[in-house]
């Protein structure tokens, strides 16, 4: 029986939690708090937190965020956004996080994933790539929620931060993030093949039959969610609005559901693929 790891992935502008499609239009949710404490008590394996914002503003603004999370919350914390040097991690670190991930500051200052595996150890480090499909069919990596090309194959790349000392990999297709279509198994199959450290796929949950069938697909065994697992916390957990924050809160007023997704709780999805001989702690 296979052993998975379910990660839910909080998106994080500001002091909401937003989530968007293909990383742009992003919409407010609710608290992060309420959210990764819910996730939690329902058996969430380790949790994401990714600023989303970050590098437009050249920082990282989660420090608050994840000194409240981690006082009450006793599971693996991943911390990204506007991570960019030694200092950084290790205020992040301090913070509570477990582990942190860094994408912009790992393309453009490679060197600085080798540095923080010396001094942290490579199971603290963690590099995304935001992946998007070109027409002669090959990924490459971007950088700023999926903005900006940078001319890295994601292959070539994906070996070179696994050699520099990176413990761990998320994955991302932007193509398929936010829109319920399902995941893009040639991508998880060609980084999953191609390294030796733990690869996490995030973008393209719609439903539970998507997270079974990624898991039966190659060598993928951790899952990053979002949508399916927000909208099913939002139906069920109905949330007084803070309009005094900043962000665009006409999806949550309107009660509407992305109708791509059919959303599910942690805790009935685990069963549900347990129920498939996928075992999930």
């Amino acid at each position: 029986m296979k052993t998975i790891r379910l990660i839910p992935r909080l998106d994080i502008k500001g002091p909401n939690l937003v989530k968007g499609i293909h990383l742009e239009g992003l919409r407010v949710l609710g608290t992060p708090s309420d959210f990764a404490r819910h996730y939690y008590l329902n058996g969430a394996d380790e949790l994401l937190f990714m600023d989303v914002v970050a590098s437009l503003y050249d920082r990282n603004s989660l420090h608050d965020i994840i000194k409240e999370t981690a006082r009450d919350i006793f599971i693996p914390l991943t911390v990204g956004g506007g991570i960019r040097t030694i200092s950084d991690i290790k205020s992040v670190l301090r913070a509570g996080a477990d582990k942190v991930a860094i994408n912009t500051a790992a393309i453009k200052t490679p060197n600085l994933i080798k540095e923080a595996a010396r001094e942290f150890g490579s199971s603290t480090i963690v590099v995304v790539i935001e992946a998007i499909k070109q027409d002669d069919g090959r990924y490459y990596a971007f950088i700023d929620n999926g903005r900006e090309y940078t001319g890295l194959e994601i292959v070539e790349w994906a070996r070179r931060v696994e050699e520099l000392g990176c413990g761990e990999i998320i994955i991302t297709s932007v193509d398929q993030e936010g829109t319920g279509k399902g995941f893009d198994y040639s991508l998880s199959n060609i980084i999953s093949k191609n390294v030796s450290i733990p690869v996490i796929i995030h973008g393209g949950a719609g439903r539970k039959e998507d997270v079974l069938n990624i898991l039966h697909t190659g060598e993928i065994n951790s899952i990053a969610l979002s949508s399916l697992l927000h909208y099913d916390y939002i139906k069920k957990n109905k949330r007084i609005i803070n309009e005094s924050s900043e962000g665009n809160f006409d999806f949550l007023k309107g009660g509407r559901q992305n109708v791509q997704i059919d959303s599910i709780g942690l805790e009935e999805l685990k069963k549900y693929l347990n129920s498939n001989n996928i075992y999930c702690r």
